[in-house]
């Protein structure tokens, strides 16, 4: 008997009634304001992730010791930015009221807004951990409030001063450090200095998790829409994750800013794969 072609992640493939963290994409890069294609990150990203193992001797885990859904990626509208991020918003919003863990693919890092509404709808208290080259702090970029350079700004205006934590972050315009700076976010430069701290801080509390893969060096991850030379390692962004997953309370999280057509190498995917399984892993000690 034949079955459906459906491709998951790598590993991901339990049923959903079983499932504690549920994967889905939003391949959405209608605001980018550089280079375009994050649109295809999503699915290259599921597609890529079969060259990898389901083991990682990094964490001695094995996605198939866990209960993971990958849902795939939605069908958005690329004329109508407000209707994709309420699309996403609601994909979030079931995951959540099934008593799951939505993990998102983008897409740029607007997307991140819809997960964060659904997420805040449940968790009225929530903290956010950012890893990013850039602030995103931005009031409008070219008029638009909606942009990917304003998604953390947006955030704020939902969960309020002090509850965003930023890190890695070496680019940004003249206003928008020195508007974080007035208490309105935590804003660490450069590297992951003070995450453990933070972590420590934020124990027991709500926390959503998002990261911008441009917060690696373009050296070793140059497939991106926006690369900013002084990035960090792999091994520093893997070891920054088992530091939050297994220290803080994650209620969502999303990987996103993979540009697949800028890197003909392939090796921004099979690093964005191995950040997605690692992160993955590192969600089943969530504290």
């Amino acid at each position: 008997m034949l079955n459906k072609n459906i491709e998951t992640f790598i590993g991901c493939d339990a049923e959903y009634s079983d499932a504690k963290i549920v994967l889905f994409g939003a391949p959405f890069d209608s605001t980018t304001s550089f280079r375009p294609g994050t649109r295809f990150g999503s699915k290259a990203i599921r597609s890529e992730s079969f060259g990898l193992e389901t083991y990682s001797p990094y964490q001695d885990k094995d996605l198939s010791d866990m209960q993971i859904f990958d849902s795939g990626d939605l069908e958005l509208c690329f004329g109508d930015t407000a209707l994709a991020l309420q699309d996403i918003q609601d994909r979030a919003a079931t995951i959540l009221q099934d008593g799951k863990l939505p993990l998102l693919i983008g897409g740029e890092h607007l997307v991140t807004l819809g997960a964060v509404r659904a997420v805040f709808d449940k968790y009225p208290d929530l903290h956010i951990i950012h890893f990013d080259a850039h602030a995103d702090l931005r009031e409008d970029y070219l008029g638009a409030q909606l942009s990917h350079a304003c998604v953390l700004r947006r955030c704020w205006e939902l969960v309020g001063d002090g509850k965003i934590y930023q890190f890695g972050i070496r680019s940004g315009d003249r206003e928008e450090f020195s508007w974080g700076s007035q208490g309105h976010v935590n804003t660490r430069k450069f590297n992951f200095d003070g995450l453990s701290e933070t972590v420590e801080s934020l124990k027991g509390k709500p926390v959503y998790f998002t990261i911008d893969l441009d917060v690696l060096d373009p050296g070793i991850f140059p497939g991106t829409g926006t690369p900013e030379a002084g990035g960090v390692t792999f091994m520093q962004l893997l070891n920054a994750i088992i530091t939050v997953c297994s220290g803080a309370n994650i209620v969502g999280c999303d990987v996103n800013e993979l540009c697949p057509s800028y890197d003909q190498s392939g090796i921004s995917t099979a690093t964005a794969c191995k950040v997605v399984r690692e992160l993955l892993l590192s969600l089943e000690q969530a504290g």
